[in-house]
């Protein structure tokens, strides 16, 4: 399970290391082997700045769930050639880095500062300003859209 916010440098040949406490879990759970995507919203919709990264195992996980979506149907297909057209394979190296491809980075707008974010099964990859503004506008209670669903989640 990942869980918790880095603050992390992408270098100049587009790699990211890993914190060194998810290594030994990702080099158990995936042997190293991780897949990165865009990432989107609730409306199907590119979520700015973001992208997702999943082991591998998880990634197959969800996989299984878009092939059994409905093949005519338009939000399914979009999620479809997003998500799915745009997942590339990657492998952490012996010293934790991954290489984000080109085409991911400059459609998140990743730079030199990024943050990645634990989401129990995968990770989100921010740029860092689009984390600090999507962190603002949910502290401001301006982005709490479906919190009516959450229904009696207490903590």
């Amino acid at each position: 399970m990942f869980r918790g916010i880095s603050s992390i440098s992408l270098d100049n040949k587009g790699r990211v290391a890993i914190p060194t406490r998810y290594r030994d879990e990702l080099q158990e759970c995936c042997e190293r082997q991780l897949i990165v995507t865009v990432a989107v919203d609730e409306k199907c919709v590119g979520e700015s700045g973001c992208l997702w990264l999943y082991p591998l195992p998880e990634w197959e996980k969800l996989e299984q769930t878009i092939s059994k979506l409905p093949t005519l149907n338009k939000m399914a297909g979009q999620l479809r050639r997003f998500v799915i057209g745009n997942a590339s394979e990657c492998e952490m190296d012996s010293q934790g880095r991954l290489l984000l491809p080109e085409k991911l980075r400059e459609f998140s707008g990743m730079e030199k500062h990024i943050v990645l974010v634990g989401q129990l099964n995968k990770f989100e990859i921010w740029n860092e300003a689009a984390w600090q503004a999507k962190e603002q506008a949910w502290l401001n209670g301006s982005d709490c859209e479906g919190l009516e669903e959450l229904g009696s989640l207490s903590f």
